[in-house]
């Protein structure tokens, strides 16, 4: 029972998502949290006044369990899960965030700086979480998907416009970290 409260190795948790993205295509669905996120958008209405969302989300149901998977699979990793003693930060990326001002996070999974709950309290940590989210949301609507559906789903079924979208969120995401993350801290 202890090992199941651990964090699974990488061909355990690879296996059961391909596993999961092979029962996915043989019923015909697709995946990806922006269109879960799509569908409870659906579900409010706002399909009346925006047109991206105006489909049956009745169709799409299937989506709020992956939602609530999520939710309780968060749960689970926070409460049972969280000893990060297997975690091993290299010490030169440890000393990277120090000098940007970043803790390390000490038997934690992350530093309390970028995801403790005082982040609400800095008015420039608010800001770049309202920016961060639109960025998001831009860059999924105009990726044709987020990162899950086009890195996980979207690369099982070779979809070349999915590697493409794959490369260019790593790509993003180095220049992020190595350039825009600088500047903020």
């Amino acid at each position: 029972m202890d090992i199941i409260f651990q964090t699974w190795p990488w061909y355990v948790s690879g296996f059961l998502i391909g596993l999961v993205m092979l029962c996915l295509i043989c019923f015909g669905k697709v995946f990806g949290m922006s269109s879960n996120l799509s569908t409870l958008c659906s579900m409010t209405g706002i399909g009346k006044r925006v047109a991206f969302f105006d489909f049956d989300w009745k169709l799409q149901r299937w989506n709020l369990v992956v939602i609530l998977g999520a939710m309780l699979g968060g749960f689970v990793a926070v409460h049972f899960m969280g000893d990060a003693s297997n975690v091993a930060i290299n010490p030169k990326t440890i000393a990277q965030l120090n000098q940007l001002g970043i803790d390390a996070p000490n038997g934690k999974l992350l530093p309390d700086v970028l995801f403790g709950n005082n982040v609400f309290q800095s008015p420039k940590m608010i800001f770049i979480l309202i920016i961060g989210g639109i960025l998001i949301g831009f860059g999924s609507r105009y990726a044709g998907g987020c990162t899950s559906g086009h890195a996980i789903f979207g690369l099982s079924n070779l979809q070349l416009p999915s590697l493409k979208a794959v490369i260019g969120f790593f790509v993003g995401g180095l220049i992020m970290a190595h350039f825009i993350l600088p500047l903020i801290f």
